[in-house]
């Protein structure tokens, strides 16, 4: 092959633009968002967004409460500086009781057509929830019955508006057998609910806590969908504490032990073509206990840390 000296050397800058340009290009389609409550930050919409946007969160999270009760040219604008931001949302809660009684889940029900409607304005696709994975006084059936009935009403409202649903697991054994009858604590459970829902709009908030305190592997990972995953919560355990022992509300932030396979969880949500948006949510105190800025740079760093794992 010929290939003059002068030639090659003019090729240098283009190989080097091109070998750029693929380093530039993001190893996962996840993005890495700002829920301020999660780390113990009290802020409004408009700050939350000044401190996506000064930190590098890639998104935040949905107040649905505000975008619901806001006029629309401030809803509008509020769009406008996420755009010159480029910040994208990540989720928003699900403001319905459906863990109580009939009466609080059908007030919630009645607020939720206008709930979903605001979100579908705002550009608000997925909301997310948490199960109690125990009951004091339904069994396991009669409480999945009802949770099935409930949040497929709840997923019709929100699917009529573009909305998909995703429901979290809780895995510590030191919860599920805090109470008379156990319910839902893994993903295999979580997948019978979403069937029994049967609605298409409906799938799972994953936490790497609750993963590992469930016994899974990356294998139970790789057998669900982009679609099934709705969102994403990062979180490490605290050493020298025996897996059935380990307590909910007391996390480490994300790769701060090494104690949960953050590098398997996220490599396996990655090789599914995982988009969902991914947040820290370690419930750990001296976190909270951290000035704003101080909690923002620390939880940003983690998080960083945790997605420089992805291969």
């Amino acid at each position: 092959m010929n290939i003059t000296r002068r030639a090659l050397i003019g090729s240098i800058p283009l190989m080097a633009a091109t070998a750029g340009a693929a380093l530039a290009q993001p190893k996962t389609r996840m993005k890495i968002y700002l829920s301020c409550g999660a780390i113990g930050v009290k802020a409004s919409m408009s700050q939350a967004l000044g401190y996506a946007a000064k930190y590098g969160f890639e998104a935040i999270e949905a107040d649905a409460g505000w975008l619901t009760s806001a006029s629309g040219s401030d809803v509008a604008r509020f769009l406008d500086q996420m755009k010159e931001r480029r910040i994208a949302w990540a989720q928003a809660g699900l403001n319905v009781e459906f863990r109580k009684s009939e009466a609080d889940f059908k007030d919630g029900m009645k607020a939720l057509p206008a709930t979903a409607k605001a979100l579908q304005r705002a550009g608000v696709e997925r909301v997310g929830t948490w199960l109690m994975p125990t009951h004091p006084e339904l069994t396991y059936l009669e409480n999945f019955k009802q949770h099935a009935r409930r949040l497929r009403e709840a997923a019709v409202v929100l699917g009529d508006q573009g909305c998909r649903l995703g429901m979290e697991y809780v895995g510590p054994k030191t919860l599920w057998a805090s109470s008379r009858y156990t319910f839902i604590h893994s993903m295999r459970e979580m997948k019978e609910l979403i069937a029994e829902m049967g609605v298409k709009n409906a799938g799972m908030v994953l936490d790497t806590w609750h993963w590992y305190t469930s016994g899974e592997t990356t294998a139970d990972l790789k057998t669900l969908t982009n679609h099934d995953i709705i969102s994403v919560d990062m979180n490490d355990a605290p050493v020298g504490i025996p897996v059935d022992q380990q307590e909910d509300g007391k996390r480490e932030l994300v790769c701060a032990t090494g104690v949960i396979d953050v590098a398997g969880f996220l490599n396996a949500l990655n090789s599914i073509g995982c988009d969902a948006p991914a947040r820290c949510e370690p419930f750990n105190a001296p976190l909270r206990a951290m000035q704003p800025d101080q909690a923002l740079q620390t939880t940003i760093t983690a998080m960083k840390k945790a997605f420089a794992l992805i291969a």
